[in-house]
């Protein structure tokens, strides 16, 4: 396993993520139109983007924990069962604390 090409990913992915957030945010600090219809539709659409934002801040934590679990040289350990995390599940999920049989498990 390769700590560093996955500490790399996990920055760029941690970037993407922040962007995305911010462009979200400003959405919502945009002004409401007038009409009706149209605000239901931008209420709808809040509903959308802010599942989208809670989703990403959720990513976001699971990445900086990853990040942590690097720093402090145990990344690729499943924080559950102390066992390897295989590369595979890693190149899928890099921010993953869960091997395989514990994240099933869940």
């Amino acid at each position: 396993m390769d700590a560093a090409k996955h500490e790399n990913i996990l920055k760029a992915r941690k970037h993407e993520l922040e962007v995305r957030l911010h462009k979200i945010e400003e959405d919502f600090e945009q002004p409401r139109n007038p009409d009706d219809d149209d605000r239901a539709t931008e209420r709808n659409n809040d509903e959308v983007l802010e599942e989208l934002g809670e989703t990403g801040q959720r990513e976001l934590h699971a990445i900086d924990a990853a990040l942590d679990r690097i720093g402090a040289g145990t990344f690729g350990i499943c924080v559950r069962c102390g066992g390897p995390i295989g590369d595979d599940r890693l190149g899928v999920v890099p921010h993953t604390p869960f091997c395989k049989t514990c994240a099933a498990a869940l």
